[in-house]
């Protein structure tokens, strides 16, 4: 039997050593090469929730382009943008679910290893003058561009977009 608990432990070792090496390796990874790739969480007209799809800033209208679901809302309608920053599971669905049954609750310290996301929220109303939000998770760092990009069509966000350090403005006001 210890045989057996040894063999399970060094197993459940290297599978750790394996999914932390990939998890540096997505930190560390360049920036996504397409910025509107999304997965929507909730509330963008009928799409289902957690669908994979593309935000696009078309002229006037916001679309959400995936398979059999491409919605579109004016930007006129849109009277909030947010971003925020959230994580997810490393190891998620099927294998995060298995992973649980692991000896000694090595499956829950499994689940401390984490990817971060970024978030978009928008607020609109419907032609029918309805409220809505819709909630989406881009890969790190992606929500910011989308929404500058939003805000320069005109979209209203009552959260300043911040400006990175190297596109901040110098302090001015010493003594000459």
């Amino acid at each position: 039997m210890d045989r057996y608990r040894t063999i399970v432990f060094l197993c459940v070792i290297a599978f750790c050593v394996a999914c932390t090496s990939g998890v540096a390796n997505a930190q560390s990874a360049p920036p996504n090469e397409h910025p509107g790739r999304a997965v929507h969480i909730l509330g963008f007209g009928d799409a289902p929730k957690n669908l994979k799809c593309t935000l696009v800033v078309e002229g006037s209208i916001l679309k959400l382009k995936a398979k059999g679901h491409d919605q579109e809302v004016p930007l006129t309608s849109i009277e909030d943008v947010l971003t925020g920053s959230d994580s997810v599971r490393a190891i998620g669905g099927t294998l995060g679910t298995i992973s649980m049954l692991g000896p000694y609750g090595s499956g829950r310290f499994l689940s401390l290893f984490r990817k971060k996301t970024s978030t978009l929220s928008i607020e609109y109303r419907d032609a029918d003058g309805g409220y809505h939000g819709a909630v989406f998770s881009l890969d790190q760092g992606q929500s910011e561009p989308l929404k500058k990009q939003l805000v320069a069509a005109g979209v209203h966000t009552t959260v300043p977009i911040e400006e990175t350090p190297a596109t901040a403005k110098p302090a001015s006001g010493g003594a000459k």
